[in-house]
């Protein structure tokens, strides 16, 4: 007598419990091909978080959008993600990756076509709020189903580094991609191009993905999440707002307190509730603590990096987007392939080394490249970029190995979230601090010549667009000096923000060897009480 196919069986797991003929055991040819459709699926996602960057001035025209608008148009999108990652990953562990995984991507389709068509500026943010809330959903859980389908350590490594590699691919792309969509068609088809993708994918997805799923069971407290989703939001977006100038500050620290204000008393409640919605003694697991800080400071360093590298090309030496896009190129492709070699690479030397030593190699490479004349020297630009995309790309893929492989199976969607959230974050203020230092140090550099000293519209510069305008205005010679003033002061700053990052970075590796070497001895002590 024949016994019933696991596949059919839909009940949920106990916690600490596998059950039998979970995919999670095998690694055949229909998991890989599950991974590479989900992952295939996953690339728009990570594309939105800077596609929409370079179709700004189209829409700001065709929507007669205000300044504002143009700012909660960027910004809701990575807001939304990051003020509902966590929730949503725990919401995952209850009721299972694979709904919540073809749930989200059905929301994100839904946003991408009312964005694409939307009439007007408040249609159009409302739609990136939607496409944020999917964006929540889709990244953890897509941790989630890899820590339910790779059991056997090395072949789950090899899985984290591919999701790493299209996390970083995906962004970098980004702006390529957006660029390319609207010079051939309209500033819509930066989110139409999710459409065919996602669509044909899903049902394959549906039909490749485990039906029986870890899930650790329990509720899930509405009002606490809320509690978390409001805290978050309200923190992340003061903070970023702290960092530009045309804010109010009683206003923006007001938010900020009462955002944390907001996460103290979750975790507070956390700690004292009988069905808490998120386990806090996660953050106990010292792998866990320095995955976060290592994801922050990885994909802030990539973001902030592309984003002044993209404007060097643009304003000084005259690049179009597409010829600064290829000039990046050896950055996107190391870190795609480093993906392929990192859970090797960090099962032969160690996590405490990996973690460490790409820190310190990016420290160099980015004070390498600080030094380097991109007219000049391309080829040793492209040395740099390259070490820098490779070593950032595995260090990506060991902050997902030490979170995702260092939690129980049914916290899968949890440890999801806590990762998503500091790659989310890490971009988004990557990008923040890196313009406010360039922003700043330009400033200080800019030297007027004599003779331009007392001529007007030529005080209050703080960007090099607005030394640009105001060279424009002069015209002539004056407007010739003014330029040259300009771009000198640009190169100056990009090379001092580039060296600063570099010893912010040599400084957190140092700390991650001193973390994980507490964490070496903590072991090397219990075993030897055992």
């Amino acid at each position: 007598m024949s016994t019933p196919s696991p596949e059919h069986n839909t009940r949920p797991v106990q916690p600490g419990t596998q059950p039998h003929g979970q995919a999670g055991t095998q690694t055949g040819v229909r998991t890989w091909l599950a991974l590479a459709c989900m992952l295939t699926a996953f690339m728009p996602v990570c594309m939105d978080l800077t596609v929409l960057h370079v179709a700004i001035p189209s829409l700001t025209l065709a929507l007669k959008a205000t300044g504002t608008q143009v700012l909660w148009t960027i910004d809701i999108y990575p807001l939304m993600t990051a003020g509902l990652l966590v929730p949503m990953g725990t919401l995952a562990d209850r009721v299972g990756a694979k709904r919540m995984f073809c749930a989200g991507m059905l929301i994100f389709v839904a946003g991408s076509v009312l964005a694409a068509f939307a009439p007007s500026a408040p249609v159009l943010i409302a739609a990136r709020a939607c496409m944020g809330v999917a964006s929540s959903i889709i990244m953890p859980t897509t941790l989630f189903l890899i820590r339910q389908l790779f059991d056997a350590e090395r072949q789950r490594d090899l899985a984290l580094g591919l999701w790493s590699a299209v996390s970083a691919v995906g962004a970098a792309a980004g702006p390529l991609i957006g660029g390319f969509l609207i010079e051939t068609f309209w500033w819509g088809a930066v989110f139409l191009i999710n459409l065919p993708l996602i669509l044909v994918l899903l049902p394959v997805l549906w039909r490749l993905l485990p039906r029986v799923e870890v899930r650790s069971g329990g509720h899930w407290p509405i009002g606490q999440g809320l509690l978390l989703m409001t805290g978050l939001i309200l923190a992340v977006y003061a903070a970023k707002a702290l960092f530009k100038t045309d804010v109010s500050l009683p206003l923006t620290c007001t938010l900020l307190v009462t955002g944390l204000v907001l996460l103290l008393i979750f975790v507070l409640v956390q700690k004292r509730a009988r069905e808490a919605m998120f386990d806090v003694h996660l953050f106990d697991i010292p792998d866990v603590r320095v995955g976060s800080i290592l994801c922050f400071l990885v994909s802030g360093a990539l973001a902030g990096v592309e984003f002044t590298l993209a404007q060097e090309l643009q304003f000084i030496l005259g690049f179009t987007p597409l010829q600064a896009g290829i000039f990046m190129l050896p950055m996107m492709s190391a870190a795609a392939v480093s993906g392929l070699f990192a859970g090797f690479i960090v099962h032969a030397a160690g996590l405490r080394a990996v973690c460490s030593l790409t820190m310190v190699v990016t420290s160099c490479a980015l004070a390498g490249l600080a030094m380097t004349d991109f007219a000049a020297q391309r080829l040793q630009a492209a040395l740099c970029l390259g070490i820098i995309g490779f070593a950032l790309g595995i260090g990506l893929t060991a902050a997902s190995i030490s979170i995702v492989g260092s939690v129980p199976r049914e916290k899968g969607g949890t440890a999801g979230g806590i990762e998503s959230f500091g790659y989310d974050l890490g971009t988004g203020l990557g990008i923040t601090i890196f313009g406010l230092l360039l922003t700043w140090k330009y400033q200080s550099a800019l030297t007027l010549p004599r003779e331009l000293q007392a001529a007007a519209g030529v005080q209050g510069m703080h960007s090099l667009p607005d030394t640009m305008v105001a060279a424009n205005e002069l015209g002539g010679a004056a407007g010739e000096l003014l330029r040259q003033a300009g771009r000198a002061a640009f190169t100056f700053a990009h090379r001092s923000v580039l060296l600063t990052s570099a010893t912010v970075i040599l400084a957190a590796g140092i700390l991650v060897f001193v973390m994980l070497g507490r964490r070496s001895g903590n072991k090397a002590s219990k075993a030897a009480e055992n």
